[in-house]
């Protein structure tokens, strides 16, 4: 008998489950990040986008629990948006932002724009 622990059944790890798909689009984002006194703005590129946060590139190392203010004029809308959100996830450069203050017409807009768009969170 070997003293060396098995290997577990499931090798694929148990991810949380999404509440909201993703969608692929890109366009630019203005980040500000609080620093003290200070902000720090950083151009980001936008990946993927759903109803409760956003997928960015982002040429930083950024920590995750960091609160930003991201702006940008989503494809379409008149006005461009400023909400807060906090990060999430990173992998790389690639950057999980979750919204904290998206605006009930904001969020139908985000419904609205999803329609055209193709999802990037399906299995291939």
């Amino acid at each position: 008998m070997s003293s060396t622990p098995g290997k577990a059944l499931n090798a694929t790890p148990d991810r949380r489950r999404r509440r909201f798909p993703r969608y692929r689009c890109e366009f630019p984002v203005t980040l500000s990040l609080f620093c003290g006194d200070e902000h720090q703005k950083l151009r980001a590129h936008c990946r993927d986008l759903s109803e409760e946060g956003i997928g960015l590139l982002v040429a930083a190392d950024l920590t995750p629990g960091e609160v930003a203010s991201l702006t940008f004029s989503l494809p379409g809308e008149p006005q461009p948006w400023e909400v807060r959100a906090v990060l999430r996830h990173r992998r790389g450069y690639h950057y999980g932002f979750e919204f904290l203050s998206l605006s009930g017409r904001q969020g139908n807009a985000l419904r609205n724009y999803f329609q055209d768009l193709e999802r990037s969170d399906t299995e291939q």
